[in-house]
């Protein structure tokens, strides 16, 4: 017997706290932020726009998105005393998500039981604004290479990937990223932002929310999955070779990375999506991988269905997000915290949320062991 016995395995469609920054609704294959359609607002708005939203709960003027751009280009760059440790940690040999971790958790603030709302909006802006920079120096580092600083004059997109490759990116290949990070920013109650959500529940700062975030999101049937759905695509190899290997994973009891969802029931909006920005930058750039990876999400959904009926599996958001970071010139290493760029200003608005709320999250669990034994006499 396990845990797995409690009536709600995975606390699945439990609901433990209200929110105002969004929601999904996995019937009908769509998701929003603030009540404004996600995927609209990928094609419609820039990141940055969308970060305002997040922050402030309203999309800004064209006078506030400007300065609002501006003063969060300003934060990029880490204090000296964070960027100076980072060689070291590139040295440790950790991941960069767990290096991520390490270096933010130098950074002072205030914990948010105690801060007023301006100061909980300040930490979470610098937070945001950081973690890209952070992220790019410690894998250039990692691969023997000097950081490259932030330019203010690039939008977020457009300067993580020059902070990455030391180029500054095509206009179509800075809007695909973007339109990435924007769809990633928020996506109901998944693991992580619960996880931050609960070290906001006691108190904490939004630095501590937003590390325990990381260490969650790092896994691989969360954040961690982009790369593994690529790596589907490289032990399949060829189209005539989709068939026997799909069969043979079922036939295993193993899962098809970068097909099915906890929550959709259709197709993941954010997979079409995605898909459609793979095309266009298809169109530009006419690429063989491309094309390989629309032929395996076609005939595995149409094994999926034939093996697994009636489950609904299609592919999913981390499917198509690795392919079209793979067509930005993002390294497979670098999938997951490309994700934690648009991720973190999700994880910072739900615990700045959280924080107004005085009552720590505190669940039980159904002990399923052996009893205590009578006391010796």
């Amino acid at each position: 017997m396990t845990l797995q016995t409690a009536e709600r395995p995975g606390l699945k469609d439990v609901a433990v706290t209200s929110t105002l920054i969004g929601d999904v609704n996995g019937a009908e294959g769509s998701f929003h932020y603030r009540g404004i359609d996600a995927i609209a607002l990928a094609t419609s708005r820039s990141f940055e726009d969308v970060w305002f939203l997040f922050v402030e709960g309203r999309l800004p003027q064209p006078d506030e998105s400007a300065t609002f751009a501006a003063r969060t280009a300003a934060l990029r760059m880490p204090p000296p005393e964070i960027h100076e440790v980072l060689p070291g940690i590139a040295r440790s040999g950790c991941t960069v998500p767990a290096g991520l971790r390490a270096a933010l958790s130098m950074l002072p603030a205030q914990p948010m039981w105690d801060a007023p709302t301006a100061s909980r909006k300040a930490d979470s802006l610098r937070v945001s604004a950081m973690t890209p920079t952070i992220l790019a120096a410690l894998h250039r580092l990692r691969l023997g290479l000097d950081p490259i600083s932030p330019r203010a004059d690039l939008s977020m997109s457009a300067n993580w990937l020059y902070m990455i490759t030391g180029q500054e990116p095509s206009k179509s290949v800075s809007l695909a990223a973007e339109q990435g990070f924007i769809m990633a920013i928020e996506h109901g109650f998944n693991a992580s932002t619960f996880t931050a959500r609960i070290a906001a529940s006691a108190g904490a700062d939004i630095v501590s929310a937003v590390v325990a975030a990381i260490g969650t999101f790092s896994g691989p049937l969360h954040g961690g999955a982009p790369g593994r759905a690529l790596e589907v695509l490289d032990l399949i190899g060829t189209a005539d070779n989709i068939e026997p290997w799909v069969r043979d994973c079922i036939a295993r009891g193993e899962r098809v990375m970068g097909f099915g969802h906890a929550v959709y029931q259709t197709t993941d909006p954010r997979a079409r999506m995605l898909k459609a920005i793979a095309l266009e930058l298809h169109e530009q750039r006419p690429s063989e991988f491309i094309d390989f990876a629309i032929t395996v999400e076609q005939r595995v959904t149409e094994l999926l269905a034939e093996l697994k009926p009636g489950r609904g599996l299609h592919a999913n958001a981390e499917f198509y997000a690795g392919v079209v970071m793979e067509q930005c010139g993002v390294p497979r290493e670098m999938f997951t915290p490309s994700s934690m760029c648009g991720r973190v200003i999700g994880w910072c608005a739900n615990a700045v949320e959280q924080s107004e709320d005085r009552k720590i999250i505190r669940p039980i669990a159904r002990y399923v062991g052996p009893m205590p034994g009578k006391p010796a006499s």
